[in-house]
């Protein structure tokens, strides 16, 4: 495949990346002016400790910017990695520990107070590392900023000029949004407090914008002349955006639904400015199994690490890139199935046409790689394998087992699957162990187990998972048993031997685990009946 044949394909693909892609060619026709790069911006606000969520944006900036590398036969692009660690800190997270140390120091910037974790020279520090440990680890090529280096540094000062020169504009834009009482007080720039470090919401007059000098009451109603260079302020969130695209230059960034509002105003902003708001995906946000918001400062939603222990880096990118403007739970439990779903479109895309290719989730992930050698098993059925061993197995049993099935069963010989046994191990132990029930089978399901048993013992150790698979359907279907569907018959057999309510194909299981073990499943669930 030539890069021409991807750059015609990409043109007409329907897959979201390219979609966006297509809004920076429609932006720069001929490419950015001055042959410089098309910037992509991410931003994290380091008030709580990094999350899926967090990680998210950052993937699917990465795709867009791929996309568009491949629409356009390799136009230069950066990604900017931007964290707002000037803000100040409204609230205290509830995962943290030392809370006191912070609950002291509530309104300071961020990077400004201390680190509860006492590891980092401030708690944005903190945060900060390790979100860029992460994006390290996927090997994401970004260049990262922060909200405190460019106000303190003075880079950002002649921005801020820019603002103070249209400030009146600039509120025109903000106050009719604002409910009366807090139109009242509201002021686009905020003063650092020489007093008490805080950050101030208070109003504030311009005295000599090219100077970048402001007056304002202090907390101690003492009123203060200072500038709001170096580090001396920072600006209301809608308005640092707009200031931080248009000083930065900025093409695309996305966000999530609950900025809509927020992206709206700072791109209003962005023209008071001189600036053009940049092109961006809306996306919906990720959910708790609650159906809840996923936030930062309540931890409710799942750790990168957490995904990482029980299903692995591919299968995180790929729940990610699914659909991104529709909602989605984020929790364990959906991690085994996006482990599959990843394997399954793996092993699709070297048979697919281009036009499918660029369709395909992992064309994406793996900037058109390809995944290798498909997995010999599922994760599903490798996490009921491990299952039946109880939550004191470890790898060589699981291993011992897969010889059943696998060729070659060596952990060399199937990196990909040595890493997910290790996954699923720690995924029964920590998660399914601790509340697994096999139930007692009804009366018709335990004379069908029965009939299951007799007949396996006539197969023997040697049978075929495809012939395992049709003699448990064919007991499914039998009508003297009067089971009421397949679907019914299968799920009693998950549920009294795997003690799940759903389950792999049988067949493949029973080759896996062996029929001797098989039949030991069956006559524990006939001893409960």
């Amino acid at each position: 495949m030539t890069n021409d044949d991807l750059t015609v394909a990409a043109r007409v693909s329907k897959a979201w990346p390219f979609e966006e892609a297509r809004k920076l060619v429609k932006r720069f026709p001929q490419g950015k002016p001055g042959g410089e790069a098309v910037l992509f911006e991410t931003g994290y606000g380091p008030s709580g400790l990094p999350h899926i969520g967090t990680f998210q944006e950052v993937l699917r900036t990465t795709l867009v910017q791929h996309a568009y590398e491949t629409l356009t036969g390799g136009a230069p692009t950066r990604l900017v990695a931007f964290s707002d660690d000037m803000d100040g800190l409204r609230k205290v997270p509830d995962n943290i520990p030392n809370a006191d140390l912070l609950t002291a120091q509530l309104g300071q910037p961020l990077s400004r107070i201390a680190d509860p974790f006492g590891t980092h020279e401030s708690f944005a520090a903190h945060n900060n590392a390790m979100l860029r440990e992460f994006l390290d680890r996927f090997g994401f090529e970004y260049e990262f900023m922060s909200s405190s280096e460019r106000y303190n540094s003075g880079a950002f000062d002649d921005a801020l000029k820019n603002v103070l020169r249209h400030y009146d504009a600039i509120q025109a834009v903000m106050l009719p949004t604002l409910r009366a009482e807090r139109a009242a007080t509201y002021s686009s720039v905020l003063p650092i407090s020489p007093t008490t470090g805080r950050v101030l919401q208070v109003p504030v007059e311009v005295i000599d914008a090219d100077a970048g000098t402001v007056r304002f009451t202090d907390e101690d109603g003492a009123v203060i002349e200072q500038s709001a260079l170096g580090g001396k302020a920072k600006l209301q969130w809608k308005v640092d955006w707009a200031m931080r695209w248009t000083a930065l230059g900025v093409d695309y960034e996305m966000y999530g639904k609950d900025l809509t509002d927020s992206g709206v105003q700072s791109g209003r902003i962005a023209a008071v400015l001189g600036g053009r708001k940049p092109e961006g995906l809306v996306y919906e946000l990720f959910l708790d199994e609650r159906g809840e918001k996923i936030s930062k400062s309540k931890g409710n939603g799942l750790t990168i690490d957490q995904w990482l222990t029980y299903g692995s880096e591919d299968s995180l990118g790929f729940y990610i890139y699914r659909e991104p403007k529709s909602a989605k739970s984020l929790h364990v439990g959906i991690i085994p199935r996006a482990v599959d779903e990843y394997w399954q479109f793996a092993e699709k895309l070297s048979d697919q046409p281009v036009e499918q290719q660029l369709g395909n989730p992992v064309w994406h992930l793996t900037n058109g790689q390809g995944a290798g050698a498909p997995l010999p098993v599922t994760y599903g059925l490798l996490l009921n394998l491990v299952g039946v061993l109880g939550p004191h197995a470890d790898a060589a049993q699981v291993w011992s087992y897969l010889a059943n099935y696998v060729p070659d069963a060596d952990a060399k010989a199937h990196p990909a699957l040595s890493a997910l046994v290790e996954r699923a191990l720690a995924y029964n132990r920590d998660l399914v162990a601790p509340t697994l029930v096999r139930r007692a089978p009804g009366a018709a399901e335990a004379a069908a187990l029965a009939e299951l048993d007799a007949r396996l013992g006539e197969l023997g150790e040697d049978a075929s998972a495809e012939d395992l698979q049709t003699l448990v359907y064919e007991i499914g279907k039998d009508p003297v048993f009067r089971i009421e569907s397949l679907r019914e018959w299968f799920k009693a057999l998950y549920e009294t031997l795997l003690g799940s309510s759903q389950g792999p194909r049988m067949g493949s299981f029973i080759a896996l685990y062996g029929v001797a073990n098989t039949r030991r499943l069956i006559a524990e669930a006939l001893a409960r009946h």
